[in-house]
């Protein structure tokens, strides 16, 4: 799934989950590329990404007041991201430093959406 109308944080932020799962499955699940489960999670991720109403103004998922993720999808989310966060830095240390950066807001800032050019 590619979503191509966000803002560059959500961009940013569907790259680091996407890098995260796919290192996590690697290896774990010993295959080259995603298996179903993870690419399934993958997939659920992405949308609940392109559908955060914080939009640019969003904190890392840990610490929005919005739980939009379900109960087995957040258990499994968590279990990856205590996995992959700690290598992160070594594979992906760009990836690891803007997260770290995007841990630090304090409160997610709700984005009204655009309806149009205001001149």
């Amino acid at each position: 799934m590619v979503i191509t109308n966000m803002h560059k944080r959500i961009r940013r932020e569907s790259n680091t989950i996407k890098q995260m799962i796919e290192m996590y499955c690697c290896e774990n699940h010993s295959s080259d590329r995603l298996c179903a489960q993870c690419s399934t999670l993958l997939e659920y991720a992405l949308q609940r990404l392109e559908k955060c109403p914080f939009q640019e103004g969003k904190t890392t998922c840990a610490q929005c007041p919005i739980h939009c993720y379900t109960l087995d999808k957040r258990e499994q989310i968590r279990t990856i991201m205590r996995y992959s966060g700690p290598r992160m830095m070594y594979k992906h240390p760009i990836a690891a430093i803007w997260h770290l950066i995007d841990q630090r807001r304090k409160e997610p800032v709700y984005q009204k959406a655009k309806t149009g050019d205001k001149k």
